[in-house]
């Protein structure tokens, strides 16, 4: 399968069409960004071990009856997949409080949730990706009814339930994560975009060091290192 024209180009990937017309190739940026892209740099090989660690676990979901779009790794940095009308709507899982939450809410940084607490952001840089609540959405026409928003928050709250003892397995406490989900051409809501430690927390069960882009937004170094662990964990 080959790239044939630029459809978009993120912080993280680029997305190309295919001559299929229900194919997408994904393309594994090494650039890394922070704060909305305030904070720019790149890392040599991170695309790539977003692209494995992706990978591996698209086909954990897939085999835990989690619909995505993924096909199949074509190489380091390139992914084949579903086309999707993605939502624009980024939903955050948060199993302990940090970052923002922490911030908004005044809730101590390490606090483990009494609950899985699903948020909705709107995918829009330009605005900071402000929080949202139903009505916001249905105001904005981001899906068609609150029937896709419950599709949204159990398809998330699923994938926490397979990730997080999974995880925890490996040694690494998912802290939170973000994803995003699309349309495919019959309609269907499925995951979309990836799961790396891009878009996921990862602290160290025994040490609580984070293997995550924390290390970036945060300035403590070493993240292709991190992430190269967080890889082998998985696959492990």
């Amino acid at each position: 399968m080959q790239k044939t024209e630029l459809l978009y180009e993120g912080k993280a990937k680029k997305i190309w069409s295919t001559e299929d017309a229900n194919l997408l190739i994904s393309e594994f940026k090494d650039d890394l960004t922070a704060f909305n892209g305030e904070k720019k740099d790149s890392e040599s090989g991170k695309g790539a071990l977003n692209n494995k660690i992706s990978t591996e676990l698209f086909k954990l979901l897939e085999s835990k009856g989690v619909v995505t779009h993924f096909v199949e790794k074509l190489d380091d940095n390139h992914m084949l997949h579903k086309k999707a009308k993605i939502i624009m709507i980024e939903v955050v899982v948060r199993n302990v409080a940090t970052g923002s939450l922490s911030k908004r809410l005044g809730i101590a940084d390490g606090t483990a949730l009494p609950f899985v607490l699903v948020e909705f952001y709107l995918k829009d840089d330009a605005l900071n990706d402000p929080i949202l609540n139903d009505e916001h959405c249905l105001i904005l026409n981001l899906v068609d009814d609150v029937k896709e928003l419950d599709i949204l928050r159990e398809m998330a709250r699923n994938v926490n339930s397979i990730l997080k003892p999974f995880f925890y397995e490996k040694g690494l406490n998912l802290i939170d994560f973000k994803l995003e989900f699309g349309k495919d051409k019959d309609g269907n809501i499925i995951l979309a975009d990836e799961i790396s430690p891009d878009n996921c927390r990862f602290w160290d069960v025994n040490t609580n060091e984070k293997m995550d882009k924390d290390r970036f937004r945060q300035g403590l170094g070493g993240l292709k290192v991190a992430y190269e662990e967080v890889l082998n964990r998985i696959l492990k």
